[in-house]
């Protein structure tokens, strides 16, 4: 694969994020992986001289529920292509006052409170565990970061994303109850992409994009979806002025996440089935 033409930027989102006027030499891909069929095509294109990936999460026309997503598939897909970094954004609730709707926030820990949801490439014949005491990379978050504060947007740097199940929102109980451990920010999706792309050996942040209080803040009006979308339309141009200037600054060189999978395979390679083996070519294949 020429390199000049291969998206090392992934950015998995909603689907206005790859409508770009700069977007230009746009390719569809439809890719097929191991582990199933990602959520969508691909769309891949150059921005800011850069060749990057864009897959709607949740599918062209928000078909896909977060509980029926293939984690995995998606993950694969981009990594199919060629991305090395990978982009989360999506719309979260705040759990703290300072973080108001239309807010950004650029989260460095989260909490799991998602339920069978497949989270790993590994099983199957072989077991691995990885280091994921600081989820997102410093590098790329700090890039994210730098990119969402040229919109004029206020960024919050850091703090801990809670991962609910849903597809209902939170209880007033759960909510508060979210808050009292910490939590920053609540969303659906992006704490199994950064498991995935943490096996998969992929920088990886997230961009989550405050639409609402959640329902803890009683003066404000409770979460609904219509209200959450008429803010993620309000954000949309903030959000792909993002992608382009972190398509435009994105760090080079070497970083720890290249290199996550190292000693963190314990299995007897003798014993792996092959149909396993095989399977993890892409991810593993180095490794086993």
């Amino acid at each position: 694969m020429d390199d000049r033409n291969t998206p090392s930027l992934g950015v998995i989102g909603g689907s206005g994020l790859y409508d770009f006027a700069e977007l230009t030499e746009v390719e569809r891909k439809r890719v097929e992986t191991p582990f199933g069929d990602p959520s969508d095509e691909i769309v891949v294109g150059t921005l800011s001289g850069r060749r990057v990936a864009f897959l709607p999460r949740h599918g062209r026309g928000h078909r896909i529920l977060p509980g029926e997503l293939d984690f995995r598939a998606n993950v694969h897909a981009l990594k199919q292509l060629g991305v090395v970094q990978l982009v989360s954004i999506g719309a979260v609730g705040s759990l703290r006052e300072e973080i108001a709707p239309g807010h950004l926030v650029v989260p460095d820990q989260f909490f799991d409170r998602s339920f069978n949801r497949v989270s790993t490439f590994f099983g199957d014949g072989v077991v691995a565990h990885v280091q994921f005491g600081e989820p997102t990379c410093a590098g790329l978050a700090a890039a994210v970061a730098a990119a969402a504060e040229t919109t004029g947007a206020p960024v919050h740097r850091g703090g801990t994303y809670v991962c609910m199940q849903g597809p209902h929102f939170s209880t007033r109980a759960e909510s508060n109850f979210y808050r009292s451990i910490g939590g920053s920010v609540i969303g659906m999706t992006a704490l199994q992409e950064a498991k995935l792309a943490r096996e998969a050996e992929m920088c990886f942040a997230s961009l989550a994009l405050s639409t609402d209080y959640d329902c803890w803040h009683e003066s404000e009006a409770e979460v609904d979806a219509a209200a959450i979308l008429r803010v993620l339309h309000e954000n949309a141009d903030r959000a792909r002025a993002t992608v382009a200037a972190v398509a435009a600054s994105l760090p080079g060189g070497d970083c720890a996440c290249r290199h996550a999978l190292e000693g963190a395979i314990v299995t007897d390679r003798a014993t792996i089935p092959e149909a396993t083996r095989r399977r993890l070519s892409l991810v593993a294949g180095k490794y086993l």
